[in-house]
């Protein structure tokens, strides 16, 4: 999976996990959040965009981003669960490479594409539930701006 930085381009997984931890390292006694969150858009394919971001909170953040498609998404419900399965997937990579590094304490939140107005509020419940049964914080609309915003940004 190749992800891309604005300013720094094309960079592979562990490119983009050496430059969160050189950000962190810039100024470890800030307060950090690392959160990911995926978006899609419906086109002849589905594309769904996958958003890492190391936020210094009060301080800026950085983000990198990974595109992939699917030729066929069945319903609603399955390119809802497509996408959190996009974010655990990134998520628990970085959670099992920051425990290698002695990094751990970053709080890392799942952000999800999903609210409580339109068409994805029944799914919340289990999205929810399949984020946090693996030991994430997961965030809704109008909190989840890393799909909601960042993610969104890159499908179009």
């Amino acid at each position: 999976m190749r992800f891309i930085s604005p300013t720094k381009g094309s960079l592979s997984f562990d490119r983009m996990f050496k430059d969160i931890v050189a950000f962190v390292n810039e100024d470890p006694n800030s307060t950090y959040k690392l959160i990911v969150g995926t978006d899609s858009q419906v086109r002849d394919t589905v594309h769904f965009v996958t958003a890492v971001i190391i936020h210094r909170c009060g301080k800026g953040a950085r983000y990198f981003y990974s595109r992939t498609s699917q030729d066929f998404v069945d319903s609603l419900r399955q390119k809802i669960y497509y996408e959190a399965s996009l974010s655990l997937g990134v998520g628990s990579r970085l959670a099992e490479r920051l425990a290698q590094n002695g990094c751990a304490r970053l709080n890392m939140e799942i952000h999800l594409d999903v609210g409580l107005h339109g068409e994805t509020r029944d799914l919340i419940r289990e999205v929810v539930g399949m984020i946090v049964g693996s030991g994430f914080d997961a965030k809704i609309k109008p909190d989840s701006y890393g799909a909601s915003k960042v993610a969104d940004k890159h499908t179009k």
